[in-house]
């Protein structure tokens, strides 16, 4: 047990003790000084001025884009994947069996191999290259669906449907009244794997955008990279002020949504995940 603690220590928490202390050194500190020292808060502050600088505070730009493409796709996502559960775990039609096979198999084929069938897709209605080559695949959530199939399926009473119905509700009144708040922590986590995949995006956004001032974040550090001269000589340039704690300062800012959307939704996230589990 101790040898596994000390494993997971040294793989995953060192990694990130260090990417944080970087923020707070100088280059030649970073390259010549030891890995796990504190340097000054005057370096972090001098990181976040250049990288401002560059392109012109490019990095707030791709910041707001990450934003806009996630939210925006977070709710299309939310407006039709727990619809979509609800009604194949509470009604029976023709091809309902069919439909819950191809969600399985969609969700097992990898994202990266449906990217060139959706640019094709997109190219013919010339959407490519706008925000919604982004927000409308994102969107696109078969785990999600299934996720919520899964809930209603087992956590649901139908004797609470069916009293419903009897006291006079519609379906679309016991769907928003009853099915939808009886659902918050599976709807919580579904939204919460949803936004995190779509922040983390960066295959369909490389092939969508052409222009920079259209990248999300994920696509601005592939830019902020070639711009380092430690990683790029050819290309990177001192003038730019960008080098190593400038790159750990933007990834620090790429993860920070996520990290504090986890941080403030833990309850609904544990919940969610337990829901279905017990009948209870």
């Amino acid at each position: 047990m101790w040898l596994l603690l000390a494993f997971m220590v040294v793989f995953f928490i060192l990694p990130v003790l260090w990417l944080l202390l970087a923020l707070t050194k100088t280059d030649q500190q970073l390259v010549h000084g030891s890995p796990l020292s504190f340097g000054s808060l005057g370096n972090v502050g001098t990181a976040w001025s250049n990288l401002i600088d560059f392109q012109g505070a490019a990095i707030l730009v791709w910041l707001k884009n990450s934003a806009i493409y996630s939210l925006g796709a977070l709710v299309l996502t939310m407006v039709t994947t727990i619809p979509a559960g609800y009604a194949l775990a509470m009604t029976r039609f023709r091809g309902r069996r069919l439909l819950l096979r191809l969600t399985l198999v969609v969700m097992l084929v990898p994202a990266s191999t449906l990217v060139l069938p959706i640019y094709l897709e997109l190219s013919a209605v010339h959407l490519t290259g706008t925000l919604w080559s982004i927000i409308l695949p994102f969107s696109f959530y078969p785990f999600g669906v299934y996720l919520t199939f899964i809930y209603y399926s087992t956590s649901l009473p139908r004797d609470l449907l069916a009293a419903a119905r009897i006291d006079g509700c519609s379906e679309f009144q016991i769907f928003t009244r009853i099915a939808l708040p009886l659902a918050r922590p599976v709807i919580g986590l579904v939204g919460f794997f949803s936004f995190v995949g779509n922040w983390n995006n960066y295959f369909l956004p490389l092939v969508m955008l052409a222009k920079s001032q259209s990248y999300p974040l994920q696509l601005g550090l592939q830019e902020l990279l070639s711009s380092t001269p430690a990683f790029n000589p050819a290309q990177g340039g001192a003038a730019l002020n960008i080098q190593r704690p400038e790159l750990a300062l933007a990834i620090v800012i790429s993860i920070l949504p996520v990290l504090l959307i986890f941080l403030f939704s833990q309850r609904t996230l544990v919940s969610g995940l337990l829901a279905g589990s017990t009948k209870e």
